[in-house]
């Protein structure tokens, strides 16, 4: 599959994630894992909490993009053994820079990153996803049936984070056989 087709899969595998599991830092992660066939559990569990803005309160960045930072960074954020040195420091940039361009692509669709405010811009307001009532608000206007709702915010997460893990690779000469060992091998 050439890039686009890679792309658009890991939208599609977001959207359908975000629709039938739940969870949309940890569907943008799958979806993006999924899509390049490089999947590590335990970064997919690291996102548990982040939902709805982290632990539903809604104030904080879109489970699309925060589930795409940690998948960008997955490949090419720094380690903890080069965290002091040129190499760590590098990374580390590099994960930043990819970060900021999420952002600003989720800044030119949606005009914000923040859960609640991507609510208000799709539904025209935002729910409070810690009170039944309200979630049950959330579902009721269509947070993961509505085409343009919940689940296409993790779809463009998905799609965007893997655009740009693709370009970096492309950018450096490398290929995603370089990042098998980030492939779960145990459970």
């Amino acid at each position: 599959m050439n890039k686009e087709e890679i792309s658009e899969k890991a939208y599609q595998l977001g959207f359908k994630g975000e629709h039938d599991v739940r969870g949309c830092a940890q569907c943008t992660i799958a979806a993006v894992q999924d899509a390049l066939g490089i999947k590590n559990d335990i970064v997919y569990k690291s996102a548990s909490g982040l939902a709805g803005g982290a632990g539903e309160c809604i104030d904080g960045n879109c489970g699309g993009v925060s589930g795409g930072i940690i998948s960008m960074s997955m490949f090419f954020g720094r380690t903890r053994e080069e965290e002091a040195t040129k190499k760590g420091r590098q990374d580390k940039y590099v994960s930043f820079r990819m970060a900021a361009a999420l952002h600003d692509k989720f800044m030119e669709k949606y005009g914000t990153v923040i859960c609640g405010d991507i609510h208000k811009k799709i539904y025209g307001r935002s729910f409070n996803l810690r009170n039944d009532e309200e979630k049950q608000a959330f579902r009721d206007a269509g947070a993961h049936e509505r085409e343009d709702g919940c689940c296409a915010a993790v779809g463009d997460g998905a799609r965007w984070a893997t655009e740009l893990i693709l370009d970096e690779l492309e950018a450096n000469g490398l290929t995603l056989e370089d990042f098998k060992y980030l492939i779960d091998t145990e459970k």
